[in-house]
């Protein structure tokens, strides 16, 4: 029998065994062949003499006569009787057939009881409490047909027969599949590498953003090795009971050796590996015994080789650190948020085999999402497949992935929302001002669309895409940024005289830009390149709790006089902007209550008569200005590229030989 499907729904077979037994044991017992009539009416046959027969059954207290004369077309009738009262009946039945009125007499039964029906009795208690034992342990293991093996691994074995994903499935994430790459040439050619000494590495980390797609790599991994792979999730190993998740690491482990070459998949591994000790309370000594027996596996005084260990997870902060030192984790792969050329490629593996229309042009879609990851954009694809099904279309449009990008990013339009012309009017200025200011400054990024239809939570937006992809922000940028996150607030304030509860999310991230830009990059001039604080507000950390602050009061009251500067700096520099081009924005918002919505080529023509500022340097350094004529440190390249031999200064690079440091950056040209 499958214990796991008799185990699903103990008590709805219980129920099931009690019903068939009592009505079996009613249908054996019964007797459907009388019909019940009254005592009386019985009583009143016996004494007229009209009954040829009769049973008297003692222990139902039933008494069952065949009359000689049929009554109702029936000659088979039942009654019973109370208790006491068969003594009477049995004396009349005796004298009936003493006068030869009884033709065929009278006996008494004593009814046995049913073998089943005892059984039952007896031993339901013990089924129903062993099988509510069963279940608790099955639900405490989280379900499944391994009742009392606490200690064996739950992990998956993929088979030849499980769906294959493949290498030319991933795209975005080229350093990772190469580094994947290696290990599968590893455990399927060996000698390759083992012919100049090479050691197989023992654990890879895959570690980023949520969405980035690092279990689609393991599952490619899966898919290419051609060798036993075993896939478990981080909290398959902790349960409540001391003991079991180091004896399921144990287990699968032997498994994997048992197999070897093997590989093994621990998807979400901070679950179990997070740093021990760490938390407000303590550690928890069950997951830091799990921790502590991985660790061991991976790496400890018995270690067979052939397995190698493949982990994911988004927190590698929190992992201890013996856990992720070589040795252990060998090799530790970022795999972050696709460029503009990895974004092309998962747009075209998702929309494989999709029936695009001709107009569609997935690398426009690509620009058209700087920051998100394989999941978004797999999930714009599928919204865009959706909306053309629920249009009763045949073919996915650009319009229809426009639509797509917008969900995706604020949320579905929410066309029940209905608002009054005052509260449209006050939200086309607000999503106006932000354009405006983010047109007029130079280092903005350009006005994609602005629309004051209300998506998600958002009661409009303004949309700014960025040229190309940026990994580093000047601090021009974010003052620029500073400044149109406040042209919203300030676009209320300068047309209706008072702000509104519409900025609350822009003075948020106004807020946090601007104390990042103090407490973090250095980017005071009264403060200078320092850092202040941790920088980490988990709770959970709990070793980073009882740390003091590293600085004074007089610099936090400085920090806080340095962000209400850098956002009032901005405050007044967009209120600059939309006093001088106040008839702009009127303009603008008078198209959008008109058509609701504007696309970039719309916000250009009434953006026409904008004067776009001037780029200037908005770091002077500390107190001294850098002189205008001094040429920016050249790179390795243009040093090379001017044939005199010059070398390049000792100290301009910095510790990872990646980056020219700049002391005083120069003046920017005019885009």
């Amino acid at each position: 029998m499958d214990l796991k499907r008799f185990t699903r729904g103990p008590l709805l077979w219980i129920l099931g065994i009690v019903v068939l037994l009592l009505l079996a044991s009613t249908f054996w017992s019964g007797n459907s062949n009388y019909a019940q009539k009254d005592t009386s009416f019985v009583v009143s046959q016996i004494e007229k003499g009209n009954v040829d027969n009769a049973v008297i059954v003692d222990k139902d207290q039933r008494i069952e006569i065949k009359t000689l004369t049929k009554i109702g077309g029936e000659d088979r009738f039942y009654a019973s009787w109370v208790q006491g009262q068969g003594v009477e009946l049995q004396k009349q039945l005796q004298a009936q057939a003493d006068a030869g009125k009884l033709p065929n007499g009278y006996k008494v039964t004593v009814p046995t009881e049913n073998f089943l029906v005892g059984l039952l009795v007896s031993f339901l208690p013990i089924v129903v409490i062993v099988l509510i034992f069963l279940f608790i342990m099955n639900q405490m293991q989280g379900g499944g047909s391994r009742v009392m093996n606490f200690g064996k691994s739950r992990a998956k074995l993929i088979t030849k027969d499980t769906p294959k994903t493949t290498f030319a499935d991933v795209a975005g994430a080229d350093e990772a599949i190469e580094e994947l790459q290696e290990i599968k040439e590893f455990l399927q050619a060996p000698a390759k590498f083992q012919a100049i000494g090479a050691k197989i590495p023992k654990g890879v980390l895959l570690y980023g953003p949520p969405g980035t797609g690092k279990t689609l790599l393991a599952r490619a991994v899966a898919g290419e090795a051609g060798v036993p792979f075993y896939s478990i999730s981080g909290s398959d190993f902790v349960e409540m009971f001391v003991g079991v998740g180091a004896s399921r690491v144990r287990d699968l482990f032997e498994q994997a050796k048992a197999n070897a070459p093997a590989i093994i998949f621990i998807d979400e591994i901070d679950a179990v590996g997070r740093h021990r000790g760490a938390g407000l309370g303590g550690g928890h000594d069950e997951r830091e015994q799990t921790l502590n027996q991985l660790l061991v596996e991976m790496d400890g005084f018995d270690v067979k080789g052939g397995v190698i260990l493949i982990a994911a997870t988004n927190r590698p902060d929190i992992l201890d650190p013996a856990l992720l030192r070589p040795g252990r984790f060998d090799r530790q792969v970022v795999i972050d948020r696709p460029d503009l050329e990895g974004r092309k490629g998962i747009l075209r593996v998702h929309g494989r085999g999709k029936p695009f229309a001709q107009d569609v042009d997935l690398d426009v879609i690509a620009r058209r999402t700087p920051g998100f990851t394989g999941a978004d954009l797999a999930n714009v694809i599928n919204e865009a497949a959706l909306l053309t099904a629920r249009q009763d279309q045949k073919l996915i449009s650009m319009n229809t992935l426009e639509e797509s990008i917008d969900r995706v990013m604020a949320g579905p339009e929410r066309k029940s929302r209905v608002m009054s012309d005052q509260e449209k009017k006050i939200i086309a200025y607000h999503e106006g001002g932000h354009a405006l200011v983010a047109h007029a400054l130079p280092n903005s990024d350009p006005v994609h669309k602005i629309t004051i239809l209300s998506r998600g939570r958002a009661l409009g937006y303004t949309m700014t895409l960025p040229m190309e992809d940026k990994f580093l922000a000047t601090r021009s940028e974010m003052n620029d940024q500073l400044a149109m996150l406040l042209g919203g607030r300030t676009a209320e304030e300068l047309v209706f005289h008072e702000p509104t509860t519409g900025a609350a999310n822009d003075i948020e991230k106004a807020t946090s830009i601007a104390r990042r830009m103090v407490t973090e990059y250095g980017m005071s001039e009264h403060l200078g390149a320092r850092k202040f604080g941790t920088g980490n507000s988990e709770v959970f950390l709990g070793r980073d709790m009882g740390h003091e602050r590293d600085y004074s009061e007089k610099i936090a009251s400085t920090i806080d006089e340095e962000v209400r500067r850098l956002i009032e700096s901005a405050h007044d520099q967009a209120w600059e902007i939309l006093v001088q081009y106040r008839d702009v924005l009127d303009n603008l918002v008078l198209e959008l209550m008109e058509k609701e919505t504007l696309s970039r080529e719309q916000v250009l023509q009434i953006f026409a008569p904008i004067v776009v500022r001037e780029k200037r340097p908005s770091y002077s350094g500390y107190g001294k200005r850098l002189p205008s004529d001094r040429p920016p440190i050249l790179t390795p390249k243009e040093v090379a590229g001017n044939g005199n031999g010059a070398a390049l200064p000792a100290g301009n690079q910095t510790g990872s030989g990646a980056l020219l440091r700049h002391d005083h950056p120069a003046p920017q040209d005019e885009a």
